[in-house]
């Protein structure tokens, strides 16, 4: 087994493609309207898939959540600045953990909460 991709609800499918394609620089790897594939890092590894909520799921709105997927980059501080500069809602500047890493969560345009490890 391994993982295959990481969905992701929005609310707007159009601003999700913005984003995620050229605010955060994935590559779109496939489209069907609906629902979009963005390569994270490495052809073949895992994808962001954005799907759009349509509102007919039973649960409560899939859209607006703690994603709980970590973006490794290799300058968290020089990667921080860049989002922020490119008008990235992120909930504050990265921080140090007590075992190591150093965190930084942001928001995407459906309020979806993702993180930056660096």
């Amino acid at each position: 087994m391994r993982l295959y991709g990481v969905r992701i609800w929005v609310s707007d499918m159009e601003a999700a493609r913005r984003f995620y394609g050229e605010t955060l620089g994935l590559k779109l790897e496939w489209d069907y309207g609906a629902v979009a594939g963005f390569e994270i890092g490495e052809p073949k590894a895992p994808q962001f898939i954005v799907e759009l909520d349509d509102g007919s799921h039973d649960e409560e709105s899939l859209v607006g959540r703690f994603v709980g997927c970590s973006l490794s980059v290799d300058d968290i501080e020089a990667t921080y600045r860049d989002l922020t500069g490119k008008g990235v809602a992120f909930l504050g500047p990265p921080e140090k953990q007590p075992w190591g890493g150093t965190l930084a969560h942001f928001k995407d345009p459906s309020d979806n909460t993702l993180t930056l490890l660096g």
